[in-house]
């Protein structure tokens, strides 16, 4: 459980650090909640969080 809590402390730490990816990360998040509706009740939760890690992954591969 240590490794999870130091992990998402480091992923707060780089969107707080990173300007614009917590705005990217929405964006990316809304798009793949919309693409997810059909999916029946957790489609759309599982949508969003799959784009907002695409979004910050893809920002993490520019750094």
């Amino acid at each position: 459980m240590a490794k999870f809590d130091q992990k998402f402390s480091e992923v707060q730490s780089d969107i707080k650090s990173t300007p614009g990816l917590g705005k990217s990360m929405a964006k990316w998040g809304a798009l793949g909640a919309v693409v997810a509706i059909p999916v029946p009740f957790v489609g759309p939760i599982f949508g969003a969080a799959a784009g907002a890690g695409y979004a910050y992954l893809k920002a993490k591969k520019k750094i």
